[in-house]
């Protein structure tokens, strides 16, 4: 994100905990765009208040999560805590810095709750979450909606995003990352649910999404829900990305399925994004076999010797040129 409102001319800063070894951020220049580089723990409400008395936002856009499926099942209490104690806190920093003009608070597509069913879930479909992660998600997401209506603070918008993959991500327990380790030593991927569906996305579309709902917040835009995902048609299993990803680093059984029993994950997850599309003038630039083979060719070209920064700049040059050319 931090390369891209660089691109578009924004002051940015930013609150996070230390960088993850070899991110793109501990690998790259990303501090040096940024006007405030501040490490915070988000469930330290004195500290996040301090940040933004620091930092004088003009804008949020809160990202800041436990973010992984299994993780939340290692480590629920933590889950909880970040995801929904840690989503207060901004909203309440917000509340007393008068600076900021619009904030958009990031859930997730797995806050509803999950029917199985093959129409994608609109903002105002029923909310619900069995395993920690998706209840944690659902709960802040709540938690922002009743904050929204109970007390006086910026416009503030709730954005919901699909399965999201690109460049540089390096976290547990992530398919894209978890293929390529090993492709790379010539072995098929373990699949642990290779039929799920998903609604697979590149990561510059959903921020770009972002970006898009903060510009909708500050010319007075009020509504307050919104999916960010792909076209009906987009939504694909596991295995598909498998089988793209390993064409291109040349293995011929690029998955086999888990043996072993994993904690329960949906089978089917599927968005409609149809009021992003009609009212933000937001579409999806890549599909889903662009997105993958796009992810794919960040990894090659690092692999390559590129720099992860490069190799950043260079897909969000690109991305951009789409949108002004």
């Amino acid at each position: 994100m931090t390369f891209m409102l660089s691109k578009l001319g924004h002051e940015i800063s930013g609150i996070s905990l230390n960088p993850i070894p070899e991110s793109l951020f501990a690998d790259s220049s990303v501090s040096s765009l940024l006007n405030h580089d501040i490490r915070s723990d988000i469930r330290d409400k004195e500290e996040v208040f301090r940040a933004f008395e620091r930092i004088k936002p003009d804008i949020v856009i809160h990202m800041a999560a436990q973010p992984l499926v299994l993780e939340s099942y290692r480590n629920p209490i933590d889950t909880f805590e970040i995801n929904v104690n840690g989503t207060l806190n901004v909203l309440e920093a917000t509340r007393r810095v008068k600076s900021v003009q619009a904030q958009v608070i990031v859930t997730t597509d797995k806050v509803y709750k999950n029917k199985n069913q093959r129409r994608g879930y609109v903002e105002t479909d029923e909310l619900g979450g069995e395993d920690p992660y998706s209840a944690s998600k659902a709960m802040a997401d709540i938690l922002a909606q009743s904050w929204i209506k109970s007390f006086d603070g910026p416009p503030t918008a709730i954005a919901r995003a699909g399965n999201v993959i690109g460049g540089g991500d390096v976290s547990k327990d992530r398919l894209i990352p978890d293929l390529l380790k090993s492709y790379k030593s010539g072995k098929s991927a373990v699949l642990r649910n290779p039929n799920a569906v998903r609604p697979w996305q590149h990561v510059l579309d959903c921020i770009y999404g972002y970006f898009k709902l903060s510009e909708y917040l500050l010319q007075g835009g009020d509504d307050t829900q919104w999916n960010f995902g792909p076209k009906a048609n987009e939504f694909l299993e596991v295995y598909r990305v498998a089988e793209i990803v390993g064409h291109e680093w040349g293995i011929t059984t690029p998955w086999i399925p888990d043996s072993k029993t994993n904690p329960a994950e949906a089978n089917l997850l599927a968005l409609d994004s149809e009021k992003a599309r009609r009212v933000l003038n937001w579409h999806d630039m890549y599909n889903f076999e662009q997105s993958v083979l796009r992810t794919s060719d960040w990894y090659k070209k690092v692999e390559r010797g590129m720099s992860k920064e490069n190799a950043t700049i260079e897909n969000v040059q690109n991305f951009l040129s789409n949108y002004y050319p």
